[in-house]
Order: C-alpha cells, then sequence, then structure tokens
C-alpha cells in the first residue's frame, strides 16, 4: 500500500532532534584506554587481550572466555570446536540475524529450524525436540532482546540426546538465568561486543566454555591453527616458532579493541541498569495500550536490554509494519527491526526449500515486530517521547 502521510501536531514532527536506534557511550577513560595500547607498541592479540578475556570470564562466571573479532567468528569457531561434521544438523530458531543460520551452513553443517514461542519469541523446547533426529549434533538457542532462553529445558534434552548447546548470546551480554549469568554453563555461548550492544567496542566477540579443552582449540582455531600466538612467541619468554595443527582463523581480536572492552566491562552492571530503567519506562508507558503485544517475560531471570521489541497488532491497523517504522523515522523516532524470519529469506528458501506457514509462530513475530531503541545514553524523555509516537501512530492507522 502507498503509505500515507503521518499526521504530526503543528505540521512537525513531536521531537525535534532524531531519537537514534543505538549510540555507544565512550569517554576520557576508553581514550585513555586506547592511547595507553596505541604508546605501548603492541596492537594486535596481547596482554590487553589477555586481560580481557580473563575478566569476561569472571564476568560470565565461566571458566574460560576466548576474544575473538565478532560473534559470528565466534558461533563458525564454536560449531567446529564442538566437533560437528559435515552434513550433520544443528537445530537453531529463525527468528535471529543471519549469522546464526549462516555459520552452520558455512561450517558445512544443515540447519535445522524450530519455531519460536509467541510470547516469550525464544525457541520452544518442545518444537527442538521435535526436530531431533539421528544427525542432530547440537542446539543454538538465541536469547532475543537479551532475554534467556528456557535453558533448563534445552539442556535436558541436550543431555538425553547427547548434543552440544551453542548459545547465542550477541544480545544477553550480563543476562542471568535462575541466577546465573549467561555464559557460564552451557558447552559454548557466543558473544557480540558490536558498537550497539551492551558491551560495545568498534568490534569484537568472545565464546565462554568451562572445558579447558574446548578453550584451547578455540584459541588455535582463531589464529590460523598456530598452537603459539604472536605474543607467546615475542616476549622475555624465549622465542620458539609456532607449529600449525588446525586448518585455522583469522579471528582474533586485537589489543585495541580489548583496551575498550576492559574499560566497558568495569561499567557493565551500571550501563545494564541504565538499559533496564529505560525498558520499564517502554513497560509502564505501554502495557495498556491497544495495538501492541510485549515480549512476555519471567520471574526467573534478568534481561539485559538490547533492545525493547513491541508487535504491532496489525489486525487493527490500516498499513504494515514497515511503513509504520517509517513513520516513527518521520516523527524523528530511530526506530527498526529485529528480524525477518530467516526461512523466508531468498538463500534459505531456494537452498533448503522453505516456504511459508512452516514456521507460523516466527511468521506471526517476524511480520509484526519492532524494536525500540534502548542504550545508556538515552533520557527518561527519549523513551516517554518514543511511547508518544507509537501511540500517536497507533490511533492515526486504527482502522
Amino acid at each position: 500500500m502507498k503509505m500515507e502521510k503521518p499526521v504530526v501536531e503543528g505540521g512537525f514532527p513531536l521531537r525535534k532532534e532524531f531519537l537514534q536506534f543505538g549510540s555507544p557511550e565512550m569517554g576520557k577513560e576508553e581514550i585513555d584506554s586506547v592511547i595507553e595500547t596505541l604508546k605501548s607498541g603492541w596492537l594486535t592479540t596481547g596482554p590487553k587481550a589477555l586481560e580481557f578475556e580473563k575478566n569476561f570470564a569472571e564476568f560470565t562466571g565461566a571458566k574460560h572466555a576466548i576474544g575473538v573479532n565478532s560473534c559470528t567468528s565466534a558461533l563458525l569457531l564454536s560449531i567446529i570446536a564442538s566437533g560437528t561434521k559435515q552434513g550433520e544438523e544443528i537445530i537453531t530458531t529463525p527468528f535471529t540475524f543471519a549469522a546464526t543460520a549462516n555459520m552452520i551452513v558455512r561450517s558445512n553443517a544443515k540447519p535445522i529450524f524450530a519455531d519460536i514461542d509467541r510470547e516469550s519469541f525464544n525457541i520452544s523446547p518442545g518444537e527442538i525436540e521435535k526436530k531431533c533426529g539421528e544427525k542432530t549434533k547440537a542446539i543454538i538457542p538465541v536469547h532475543y532482546a537479551g532475554l534467556p532462553c528456557d535453558m533448563q529445558e534445552i539442556k535436558k534434552i541436550a543431555s538425553e540426546k547427547n548434543l552440544a548447546v551453542i548459545e547465542d548470546a550477541a544480545h544477553a551480554t550480563g543476562s542471568e538465568y535462575k541466577g546465573k549469568r549467561i555464559g557460564s554453563e552451557s558447552d559454548f555461548a557466543c558473544f557480540s561486543f558490536y558498537p550497539t550492544k551492551n558491551l560495545p567496542m568498534p568490534e569484537g566477540g568472545a565464546v565462554t566454555t568451562n572445558s579447558e579443552e574446548k578453550a584451547k582449540k578455540l584459541s588455535v582455531l582463531r589464529m590460523h591453527g598456530m598452537d603459539r600466538n604472536a605474543w607467546d612467541r615475542n616476549t622475555a619468554k624465549g622465542f620458539k616458532f609456532y607449529g600449525i595443527v588446525e586448518a585455522g582463523f583469522k579471528a582474533n581480536m586485537s589489543d585495541v579493541q580489548a583496551a575498550i572492552g576492559l574499560v566497558q566491562l568495569k561499567k557493565m552492571d551500571e550501563i545494564n541498569s541504565k538499559r533496564e530503567e529505560i525498558a520499564m519506562i517502554y513497560e509502564k508507558e505501554l502495557k495498556e495500550t491497544d495495538g501492541i503485544i510485549l515480549q512476555k517475560r519471567k520471574s526467573d531471570r534478568k534481561q539485559a536490554w538490547h533492545f525493547y521489541p513491541i508487535l504491532l497488532e496489525l489486525e487493527k491497523l490500516r498499513i504494515g509494519r514497515n511503513e509504520f517504522i517509517a513513520a516513527l523515522h518521520a516523527e524523528n523516532i530511530g526506530a527498526t527491526l529485529n528480524y525477518n524470519a530467516l526461512h523466508l529469506e531468498p538463500y534459505y528458501k531456494k537452498a533448503f526449500g522453505f516456504k511459508g506457514g512452516e514456521f507460523p509462530n516466527a511468521e506471526f513475530v517476524s511480520a509484526r515486530e519492532i524494536s525500540l531503541p534502548v542504550y545508556p545514553r538515552m533520557k527518561k524523555e527519549d523513551a516517554i517521547d518514543a511511547c508518544s509516537a507509537v501511540r500517536k501512530l497507533l490511533e492515526y492507522y486504527r482502522k
């Protein structure tokens, strides 16, 4: 349909300035930390990266953390380290960013989608169980918008069927499940430090694990398969040449990235507290709003809010989801969507024969989801403006 012009009071949007979807908060400490690293003469993986790994492991409660250049790399390396072989299957959600399923494909395994729960927007354990077969090797649950999945039920299935659990925790740095931080218990947990994420770097990621064997394999895989990294080879410990023990990748975290991450990590509890304050304003302002559905949370888990998702009740509106987002932008609210259901994307339809109707809950949520901004630099007034714009447009476009 042709989009109607959004109604605006007096011919102007509710806000004068555009509210960005995400904006990292970087200050003097981060700048000083980077300058110190630049002056040290050591920019690639070295003492800062090693310190970050130690501190991030402590933060999550895991025994080991391996720093990498992105969560995408974290997923790929974890799949390989899990022992998944060509042609084996990995179960995940169709309602996720493409990287989750893409890395299954690029590891030469086959992605098997299991539908989501329509209330939490997370993968359904019951649907996972239906999809398990002789070739199933692992499960990748995705903690959507930072809300932890039903990990107790997922791990029970994995234990009974001898499957690896690789958590996609890209949204969940600081999230907790039954009193324990995400990343502390599964075979692997993969984190993202993209600039809009809860722990922002220019780019970056990490894998946590409690297995020393898996941690060593991940360390080797991220650096061309070398059994000794550059820092180990060029310190006072004495020179020793490396050996290639795996067909690895170039996926290491640099000291420049880690210099920022170390400072941000010290602020994580404060950062997540600020994010929760914004999310709770949305919750209070929108919970009784006719025309939208909110993500249902559970009392036994703590959500590290990456963004605040709402679903439009399209049946009540004269406008589609994408047009509604465009209207929000016209009101200077930088909303977006996360995500289009993967099984309906051209590549996955062509490569695996997926079609509409296979995962009705994922399709329902995907067609209606709008992500509202949540980040530490936001003010209470910003969140209230976003809520006002949502209510205003719902009223204007109501059938």
